[in-house]
């Protein structure tokens, strides 16, 4: 199981779970709506009470994220980063895993 804490990302915002998806409704145009429990990247599952928006805008995957004790956040994250992160994981599985892109790694895209 993976760790948001092991990506770099960037917080946008940081508030109630309705105002960070207000935030991301009102400043992206690219916003797909998913259920909570969707899986975001490997082992990285969204919180909260759907329809959770998700936006994807010049290689970075934008999303409220709710970490229990600590509230709730839009964060950003470089799609690449996660394709990397992947594939070093692959290297040291020695696993021969399906390389495509990111976008078809996201479950929910």
């Amino acid at each position: 199981m993976s760790c948001i804490d092991k990506l770099n990302y960037e917080i946008l915002y940081k508030g109630g779970f309705k105002e960070c998806a207000e935030f991301i409704r009102k400043n992206f145009k690219n916003v797909k709506e998913v259920n909570a429990g969707e899986e975001i990247f490997e082992g990285i599952f969204l919180i909260g009470i759907p329809p959770i928006p998700i936006a994807y805008e010049d290689n970075y995957v934008i999303f409220p994220y709710t970490k229990p004790c600590y509230g709730t956040f839009v964060l950003k994250i470089k799609t690449e980063e996660e394709k990397d992160r992947e594939l070093e994981k692959d290297k040291e599985n020695k696993n021969k895993k399906d390389k495509k892109g990111i976008l078809s790694k996201l479950k929910f895209w």
